[in-house]
């Protein structure tokens, strides 16, 4: 979802519940954003998130602040314009809800990855309408209902209450799209029911009841209306092709060579064209009746997409093929049209047989190679014409500029002559080629920013992962904020030291003996440090052959013996398990108050200071190898919640003299 709906969430929740209420939202969801950005997208999930989170923070309903979403999306957009765009769809609420897939049509141009749903107006009466909603996200059907009640009442002064009749494939509460348990695609479809005061709308449509003077007028003769309006198809009740006009069938034929032109009639209109507005709708008779006001957009589908498809038209057997057999006069226009082409072609490519294949782009100025037809898009309404039951959809081709129009294979004068498509092909041409290429432009930087932002934000990451390595992240977040005083100290710690025995002969000159001692050494410190769980324990430094740990900080942990002595038994099963040959290791733990801070500057190091430091350390170079000793005081604490020790007796201790110490065996049971 774009960032503006988003914006209008986080506004309106500190406007109506405040500041605090909206951090409590965001700590709940975890969400890092501090602002929304209003062309960014954002994940679609943020959107349930919020109102799940909004919800457990002021007690009210999810499905109610979905709904108080939707409304203030309305409100926000206000802001931006967007509220005299509504306002001109037409002087009444009916209006509105049936120019809705325009207004998301139009709204591309400005936000061209908004993934919009399509709505229908598919009933009305005196006392309200129905709609029916298609969509690719799921969840959102009470946001829909806030938007359209706040639409109501602030642009057209309606009390207005929604609810939902019918609902395929729509999950309460996330937006990543249906549950797909087959290969098709699924659609969230949802019908409305919309209760408001409608009888003033009924009341001024136009023929609803036809005037006698119409009744008496003649029918409609279709061979005049398709001369009229060259770019026409005439479906029947099966949506199948009964009439087409001149251009549609001409351009059919140029696009599907090799084809049989008597197939085009008598098709089914998705067997030759592709529905790309609106999404998602089923093309049956029904369906189609019920979007009247709906613009359709249609895809010419072709055999063929290359320069060889494009030859294939030009060299088709005009002279063998039999076209009185069931051609109709649309058709056979067509081929007369078709035959004059491949003529002119025939004259052009016998002139320039020496040329290059290659062409000059008025756009660049430089040399582009030739390209095959493109695709024809036809945009326009259907409508019924009763005196020949059948649905006429009315289009133009949709053609930017000069370029585009010799690329589907059309002139000026195949376009609709009442209409501005001629005019506004001529002023896209004027303009388009340079807009186009500062838009590609804008396109490449926009990529090249995010892939910046992403490499940007991949480096801070692992800058981070390495300065907490180094340095406690609470210590580190201090630092990030200025703050001088890192120094900190601590009540009561457990320190712990392990010292690897018998990797390396010191005596030893053989540089092999000394990268096996190392890489030993790395397997050891490697398993030891698989077995540090923050933010129980700590790794503070490794010096030589001895690695040092401590619980109870940076985190105060007031159970920090236990944790130290589970650490030590654990490291000595995992580094028994490695059965490294010679290799043995020895433990030492004490517990008291120590002081912590960060040291240095080029390389800075979390330090700990204090008796209680040099008392852990004289506690591991006088154990012995696979035994772990303890202090008097950290044996006493650990005993007494069931932790297994035996007395060693008392040992001279190096600038200590005499202490007794303990052997820790094993955990509570």
């Amino acid at each position: 979802m774009y960032g503006m709906l988003y914006e209008s969430v986080q506004h309106y929740i500190q406007q109506e519940y405040g500041m605090e209420t909206w951090r409590k939202v965001c700590q709940i969801v975890d969400c890092k954003h501090q602002s929304f950005k209003t062309h960014q997208i954002y994940p679609d999930k943020l959107m349930p998130d919020f109102a799940a989170a909004l919800s457990a923070s002021t007690g009210e309903s999810f499905d109610f602040c979905m709904n108080f979403f939707g409304r203030c999306f309305v409100r926000f957009f206000s802001n931006f314009g967007y509220d005299k765009m509504i306002r001109s769809t037409g002087r009444y609420f009916c209006d509105f809800l049936q120019s809705i897939d325009n207004i998301h049509v139009q709204m591309r141009f400005t936000y061209p990855k908004m993934k919009s749903p399509s709505m229908q107006l598919t009933n009305m009466d005196d006392d309200g309408a129905v709609i029916l909603y298609r969509s690719g996200r799921t969840g959102m059907s009470k946001y829909l209902i806030g938007q359209m009640t706040e639409v109501a009442k602030e642009f057209y002064g309606l009390d207005m209450t929604a609810y939902v009749l019918e609902s395929q494939n729509d999950i309460c509460g996330g937006t990543a799209g249906p549950i797909k348990l087959t290969d098709g695609p699924l659609t969230v479809i949802v019908k409305y029911r919309l209760d408001f005061d409608n009888r003033d709308y009924m009341a001024k449509r136009v023929n609803v009841i036809a005037h006698p003077s119409q009744l008496k007028m003649p029918s409609v003769d279709l061979n005049v209306f398709l001369e009229l309006f060259p770019f026409t198809i005439v479906l029947d009740h099966d949506m199948k092709i009964t009439l087409a006009g001149e251009k549609i069938v001409e351009t059919w034929i140029l696009h599907n060579p090799g084809v049989n032109p008597k197939t085009f009639i008598g098709s089914h209109i998705l067997d030759r064209f592709k529905c790309r507005r609106p999404k998602d709708t089923q093309i049956q008779w029904q369906t189609i009746l019920q979007m009247r006001t709906v613009l359709f957009e249609f895809e010419l589908i072709r055999t063929g997409h290359n320069r060889a498809a494009y030859d294939a038209a030009l060299n088709f057997d005009f002279e063998n093929f039999d076209e009185a057999s069931s051609l109709n006069e649309a058709q056979a226009m067509a081929l007369a049209s078709a035959k004059e082409f491949s003529a002119e072609n025939a004259k052009e490519e016998a002139a320039g047989a020496g040329s290059s294949k290659d062409e000059i782009d008025p756009a660049t100025g430089q040399r582009r190679h030739s390209v095959g037809l493109r695709s024809i898009l036809l945009k326009g309404q259907m409508f019924y014409i009763k005196d020949v039951d059948s649905l006429i959809f009315l289009c133009s081709p949709l053609i930017e500029n000069l370029d585009e129009l010799h690329g589907i294979g059309l002139y000026l004068n195949d376009l609709n002559p009442h209409g501005l498509s001629r005019e506004l092909v001529m002023a896209g041409w004027q303009h388009c080629s340079k807009l186009e290429i500062m838009f590609e432009k804008e396109e490449q930087r926009s990529d090249e920013l995010e892939k910046s932002l992403e490499l940007a934000d991949s480096w801070k990451r692992q800058g981070d992962e390495l300065l907490y390595s180094m340095i406690p992240r609470p210590i580190a977040e201090r630092m990030r904020k200025s703050e001088e005083h890192v120094c900190q100290s601590f009540e009561e710690v457990s320190v712990i030291f392990i010292e690897v025995l018998n990797v390396y002969d010191s005596g030893s000159n053989n540089i092999q003996d000394a990268m096996q001692a190392v890489t030993t050494l790395n397997k050891v410190f490697s398993a030891l440090d698989e077995e540090i769980i923050s933010p129980f324990v700590y790794k503070v430094e490794t010096v030589g052959m001895v690695y040092m740990a401590v619980s109870g900080a940076p985190d105060v942990n007031p159970l920090h013996a236990e944790h130290a002595c589970d650490l030590a038994l654990r490291v000595m099963k995992k580094v028994k398990a490695h059965a490294l040959p010679g290799v043995a290791i020895r433990v030492g733990i004490n517990s008291g108050p120590v002081v912590a801070g960060v040291v240095g500057m080029k390389v800075p190091r979390y330090c700990l200071f204090g008796d209680t430091v040099n008392t852990a350390s004289r506690m591991e170079s006088s154990s012995d190898p696979w035994m772990i000793q303890l202090s008097n005081y950290t044996a006493l604490k650990v005993r007494k919640v069931g932790y297994k020790v035996e007395a060693r007796g008392f040992v001279k201790v190096k600038g200590k003299g005499e202490m007794e110490t303990y052997w820790l065996l094993e955990g509570p049971e």
